[in-house]
């Protein structure tokens, strides 16, 4: 006998082609671009025997981002082509587990990029600022380190509510009990949101607070350099960078409300606004990053230099 197709199901089978064709495009453009500076960073530490400050949190950073967007692209992938993969016990905690672990390591490494950025940069006459400054270099293993703990315990729980969720969904499905085994779900759901949402409230402010403190020490900077003739050189790299730093405060904060979305929605099933959501914030992870290697003399240069080595290459052929 031959299979019927409705109409509406090849809507929904051309809708989900259509957006993991999308996401796969941004997600393996991410991951291309966040394993570029891992490996560039992996080989200076390598030759160097050493990385500083500014160089252990992009790495990490690099690191967090390329995993994320591989989680998120297999679950994605798996969702559209092979739903049935997912029913095997475990794999869905599995990848929702790692995902959010490595999400919201992004999120609070790059918190601490953020800050980093504002105390090295930044100039004021405050006694503990300049404490901060001086005793900075110290702190950001440590901040690291607790940013790592922050995202394995988002992971953990996430696992746990996931499977604890599915056993209740088996139970009261095998029972016929659709309705309370919905409601039943969304409540074990609800703790874990209000925990990740206080999380990436705290990283946003952390962000808020070090952009606006470095955005004002630049801008009061440059002021003084206008009003004394200073060198236009200076003047340029002055706002350079309070473009940067606005750039990531602006993405930043994107980035921040699809999450938000997200927990919103996630329970309600609206597919244009999960959709939205979802470019965006596959899109972040490697626009930002790639921000982060213009910013870096020595990242730019050997991304620039790649072109030049593989024509070089192809003539040699």
């Amino acid at each position: 006998m031959e299979a019927c197709h409705s109409p509406q199901q090849s809507n929904v089978t051309t809708y989900g082609d259509a957006t993991l064709a999308i996401i796969s495009l941004e997600a393996f453009a991410g991951m291309w671009i966040n394993a570029f500076m891992v490996c560039v960073l992996c080989i200076g530490w390598v030759n160097k025997k050493t990385l500083n400050s500014n160089e252990k949190i992009l790495l990490l950073l690099g690191c967090s981002r390329f995993c994320s967007l591989c989680f998120s692209w297999i679950h994605g992938f798996l969702s559209n082509i092979y739903p049935d993969f997912l029913l095997v016990h475990s794999i869905l905690q599995l990848l929702q587990g790692a995902y959010s672990f490595s999400n919201c390591s992004n999120l609070w490494f790059s918190a601490c990029l953020c800050v980093f950025y504002c105390i090295k940069i930044a100039n004021f006459r405050n006694s503990f600022f300049i404490y901060l400054k001086v005793k900075i270099d110290r702190m950001v293993p440590w901040l690291l380190l607790g940013s790592g703990i922050f995202s394995l315990i988002i992971g953990i729980l996430v696992y746990n509510t996931i499977d604890l969720a599915l056993c209740k969904n088996l139970n009261f499905t095998c029972k016929g009990r659709l309705w309370d085994a919905t409601i039943r779900i969304e409540e074990h759901f609800y703790p874990l949101f209000f925990l990740t949402g206080f999380l990436y409230s705290t990283s946003f402010m952390a962000v808020i607070f070090s952009a606006l403190f470095l955005l004002f020490s630049l801008w009061r900077h440059k002021c003084k350099m206008q009003t004394n003739s200073m060198n236009s050189l200076s003047m340029d790299a002055h706002i350079k960078a309070m473009k940067s730093v606005l750039s990531f405060f602006i993405m930043y904060s994107i980035n921040f409300m699809c999450l938000i979305l997200t927990l919103i929605y996630v329970t309600k099933y609206q597919n244009q606004v999960i959709f939205c959501v979802n470019l965006i914030q596959h899109a972040y992870p490697g626009v930002h990053s790639l921000v982060l290697i213009f910013s870096n003399p020595k990242l730019e240069k050997t991304l620039l230099r790649i072109p030049s080595c593989v024509m070089c290459k192809v003539c040699m052929r």
